[in-house]
């Protein structure tokens, strides 16, 4: 097991990874203020691990109560967080009782905002259960749901008491959601660790063949990565966060453009990464050669490096509203450099540019 402590002065946590910590009760026990628990998962993933969790937590005299959800992005609504607080309620579910989101990003986040609001707060626990969710999504405490006119729209600030990444949980992902979490690794590399991503450059194959060692090795990378980010700018108010959303502008509106659960969030991210290198590319600051390196990793990794062409006026309504635009003004990722990137705003002659060359 690898530890990876996430240090806030308010709320600190650990992230553990490794293989079999989902029937790992006392890494849970000590965290929970009452013996009383809600899992909350989705019907893909409760038939493969709910019952384990269950069991090795009512062995301790835990009392469980499951709230099982439907699967897929575009369920990521107020309708179904309601079943959520519907659960809670009919189980007479208290402040105290702790809410664990066993599945990946979108169970994650709907989890931690029914906890953030639910009586004012109740705890919870992240047992992330995608890659994705597990380099990502579950590391940091953002938690939201989508609106139809843009994602992760409504949310709180919230943070787990643990996230515990079984990568044990990986062997069943579905090769599609493998590849949508391989973009967010990417991801940690061009931000600012060249290091990273050279190695995943060398790896990628090992990588995608799911081997164990590359595996760990990939992934509490990217949470130290993401938990040195989050400790300095937990809020996203200093200018240091916002650097983890590399591709997420761009990616948001293809998601929303498209329909929620179309295109995975992590491949809306990698064509959106591709676009960011293209705007970089066209302010004279990333030669073609890193472009092109780019695309070859994203492509080595099963995922899309040309995005559908909604037309240069679509994509800049949708980023208008995204919720990283500040003062009426879209907030961009962009990238001096391979392992060196920056928040800055682009014209409509840029990202027009920038679409004629990555889109399709």
């Amino acid at each position: 097991m690898r530890t990876v402590p996430l240090n806030l002065s308010q709320a600190p946590y650990d992230i553990q990874i490794g293989r079999g910590l989902l029937t790992r009760a006392d890494l849970i026990l000590p965290l929970l203020p009452q013996k009383q628990v809600a899992i909350v998962c989705n019907d893909t993933v409760a038939p493969l691990y709910l019952d384990a969790l269950r069991a090795v937590l009512e062995a301790e005299g835990v009392r469980c109560h499951s709230i099982i959800l439907p699967d897929g992005e575009g369920f990521k609504t107020w309708e179904t967080l309601n079943l959520i607080f519907d659960g809670l309620l009919a189980n007479r579910c208290e402040r105290k009782t702790t809410l664990i989101a066993l599945g990946g990003g979108v169970i994650g986040d709907m989890t931690g905002f029914a906890a953030a609001v639910y009586q004012r707060g109740a705890p919870f626990i992240q047992i992330p259960t995608t890659l994705l969710a597990q380099v990502d999504s579950s590391v940091g405490g953002k938690t939201a749901i989508n609106h139809p006119l843009g994602k992760n729209m409504i949310g709180a600030f919230y943070q787990p008491r643990l996230v515990l990444a079984d990568l044990a949980t990986l062997d069943t992902l579905p090769q599609r959601e493998f590849s949508a979490g391989m973009a967010e690794v990417i991801k940690y590399g061009l931000i600012d660790d060249l290091d990273f991503f050279e190695w995943l450059e060398t790896h990628v194959d090992r990588l995608m063949e799911r081997d164990a060692d590359a595996l760990a090795f990939a992934v509490e990378r990217c949470c130290r990565n993401k938990a040195r980010v989050v400790a300095q700018d937990e809020r996203e108010t200093a200018g240091v966060r916002e650097l983890l959303n590399l591709g997420h502008t761009f990616g948001h509106a293809i998601e929303a453009g498209m329909g929620y659960g179309v295109w995975l969030h992590g491949e809306a991210v990698a064509a959106g990464m591709v676009l960011a290198a293209l705007a970089s590319r066209e302010l004279g600051q990333m030669g073609t050669a890193d472009v092109d390196r780019i695309k070859a990793l994203l492509t080595k990794a099963g995922l899309p490096v040309v995005a559908p062409a909604l037309g240069a006026e679509r994509y800049l309504a949708l980023m208008a509203g995204d919720k990283k635009v500040d003062d009426g003004r879209i907030r961009y990722i962009l990238m001096r450099r391979l392992g060196e990137s920056y928040a800055g705003e682009l014209s409509s002659d840029v990202v027009t540019r920038a679409l004629e060359s990555g889109c399709e």
